[in-house]
């Protein structure tokens, strides 16, 4: 929702009305022309996410004198500094401190993934579906067939109850639809009872 500060800053404080509350079609009218009006283009990209926090001087001192006396990583330092002061800091929080300080340093070895992230498994369409059953907000029960390798659905059933005989239906649905490309080589379930004798 676009405040009464918000144009005001970007209208040197003068504004011809306030934009009616919760109507998303002016909203975006008035910034459509705030952005054309501005002599300088919107930031993107900037400012994103959660402000950062300022740590402290006294907690910031407190990590360091706990590290010069024990000479220990965050983890061990968050325990020691628990346990003789009773003040909670996040480890995290004592790494950054540490990295600063200069009492620690990065390793690239430890930043990066520890297994790498497979998009798509399979390199050929309908050598592998998956399926799975998901209940919806009206009170059914949904199952699809999903290809592994393009996440193209398949077939898809909505169904008053998840039996073994409506998901053979799917399946013989969606073996129907391929079969002008392809056969499906393989069916990948999780173990519900529907899938399994």
């Amino acid at each position: 929702m676009v405040s009464r500060k918000t144009c005001n800053r970007q209208n040197n404080g003068k504004m011809s009305r306030q934009p009616p509350q919760n109507n998303p079609k002016t909203i975006q009218t008035t910034l459509r022309t705030i952005q054309k009006t501005s002599n300088t283009p919107p930031t993107i990209g900037q400012n994103l996410g959660r402000p950062k926090k300022q740590i402290p001087q006294q907690t910031i001192e407190n990590i360091k004198q706990t590290y010069q006396k024990y000479q220990l990583n965050a983890v061990y330092l968050k325990k020691i500094i628990y346990a003789q002061q009773k003040i909670t800091i996040s480890q995290g929080t004592i790494h950054k401190v540490l990295l600063n300080l200069k009492y620690a340093h990065h390793q690239p070895s430890k930043q990066k993934r520890r297994a790498p992230w497979i998009r798509y498994e399979r390199k050929h369409s309908l050598s592998l579906i998956h399926t799975d059953w998901h209940y919806c907000a009206n009170g059914k029960y949904l199952c699809t067939m999903l290809d592994d390798s393009s996440r193209k659905i398949i077939a898809a059933g909505e169904f008053e109850a998840e039996t073994t005989e409506n998901a053979l239906i799917v399946l013989k649905k969606a073996q129907k639809e391929c079969r002008k490309w392809y056969l499906i080589k393989a069916v990948l379930t999780d173990h519900g009872t529907q899938f399994f004798c």
